[in-house]
């Protein structure tokens, strides 16, 4: 638990465009699925969130924020390729559509960003791009 609350932590350090670029994939990824938790897509994205979040999570704990972090959206993949398929089964025009489609847009884009910063990991961009912050129960956050 202390590890999530660090990795929460620190993500609210990024620049403002970043963190802002995370509320929108938890909005797509983590909300909006519990308004379809009655199909299958609503299930399967939340469940491909959560384990993303433990995988970082794990990956924070042992090394801090850095580029192999991209590595826990690995299930993205199988995810977005299962969901182009979805759209088939999705009427036009319907709220379920809209979500489906936002979902892979937004998923695409951070795949696109995660592989960027996994393969810069492995070429040798090994150190933390963040300092955790600390937090201190009487001040609040510090860093």
């Amino acid at each position: 638990m202390k590890a999530m609350i660090g990795f929460f932590l620190t993500l609210l350090t990024l620049p403002k465009a970043w963190v802002a670029w995370v509320m929108l994939l938890m909005l797509a990824n983590m909300i909006l699925p519990l308004f379809f938790l009655g199909t299958v897509e609503g299930k399967v994205v939340l469940a491909v969130f959560f384990f993303g979040a433990f995988v970082q999570t794990a990956i924070f704990s042992v090394k801090g924020f850095v580029r192999l972090l991209g590595i826990g959206h690995i299930a993205w993949v199988p995810l977005l390729l299962w969901l182009w398929t979805r759209l088939d089964f999705a009427r036009a025009g319907s709220l379920f559509r809209y979500w489906l489609v936002a979902t892979i847009i937004v998923v695409s884009l951070s795949l696109v960003i995660d592989v960027t910063d996994v393969v810069r990991y492995l070429r040798g961009e090994r150190d933390p791009q963040l300092e955790t912050p600390r937090r201190d129960a009487n001040q609040g956050i510090q860093t």
